[in-house]
């Protein structure tokens, strides 16, 4: 069996669900029982057959409304690995680090650029940070208090998840500087990132190698997964960039949230309109027992 779960923070009626079970029959997906995980929220309808199509036949059709199809074995996972930058976080590091440098724009045309796949990530990450050599070291700290605001539904996604005993990993094409103190205040239980190099109290315009990429967190979640003994089926994947695919489209449950196309487009599920708690509604968790 497979479930189609509907996710609209508040906005989800019934009629909402009586029209989707219609869609799942005209598509042939064979509907049967549905239920609600939180009434207006989030709802669940149990369907035999066709996935794809049951996919195509409800995503988009609601207004503010994420669908994540999967099957009812294993849709509660027990590993998480997420991106930091617009996924666990709100901003993207560099870009701020850039409007203390006065050169906000030019990095940040760069690194849309490099997250739509237009760019090479590891090339396109050693030519922005050079342009911020000379900058204080102090500047870090005071962008992580001023500018980094954690994602609605990060701290009771990964909480909730952990107390339900699975292990999360953040792993960052960012920097370690602010994805170290961002998993400790979400509640990862580590964090990966790249290392900016210090000279003298300013930033030298380096990175330290190898460079934090997509391998890293395709290689991550695979090597986690068979360290904890998991089956691909109980992974789950999260981020919105390019560098973000491989990892996603190895993942039991491969996440584009709020992504940029080229990820929204070969990810297995994609919440657009829903912060981060969709993502524990995809694994049948009611608000009852979320922790935060």
């Amino acid at each position: 069996m497979f479930i189609a779960t509907l996710i609209a923070a508040g906005k989800l009626s019934g009629g909402d669900i009586s029209s989707a079970r219609d869609l799942l029959d005209e598509a042939g997906c064979l509907p049967a029982a549905h239920a609600w995980l939180d009434e207006g929220y989030a709802a669940d309808i149990m369907f035999g057959l066709e996935p794809e199509a049951a996919r195509a036949a409800l995503e988009g059709v609601f207004q503010g409304t994420d669908v994540v199809v999967q099957r009812a074995d294993g849709r509660v996972k027990r590993l998480l690995v997420a991106d930091m930058d617009s996924t666990m976080i709100t901003v993207e590091c560099i870009d701020e680090l850039a409007d203390y440098a006065g050169i906000k724009p030019q990095i940040a045309a760069v690194t849309e650029a490099a997250m739509r796949g237009e760019l090479d990530f590891e090339s396109a990450l050693d030519a922005r940070v050079a342009l911020l050599k000379g900058l204080d070291e102090g500047v870090i700290a005071q962008c992580l208090a001023e500018r980094v605001t954690i994602m609605p539904g990060a701290v009771a996604l990964i909480r909730t998840m952990k107390a339900r005993g699975a292990t999360s990993i953040l792993v960052s094409g960012g920097f370690t500087r602010f994805a170290e103190p961002v998993a400790e205040i979400i509640g990862f239980d580590r964090a990966i990132a790249n290392r900016l190099e210090i000279a003298d109290g300013a930033l030298s315009g380096l990175v330290a190698k190898p460079i934090v990429g997509s391998d890293t967190k395709e290689r991550t979640l695979l090597e986690a997964a068979a360290d904890l003994g998991l089956p691909p089926e109980a992974t789950l994947a999260v981020g919105d960039g390019a560098n973000d695919l491989a990892m996603i489209r190895r993942a039991g449950l491969g996440v584009a949230y709020h992504a940029k196309p080229i990820v929204a487009a070969a990810a297995a599920a994609r919440i657009d309109h829903n912060d981060l708690t969709a993502l524990l509604y995809a694994q049948g968790i009611s608000r009852k027992d979320w922790v935060s």
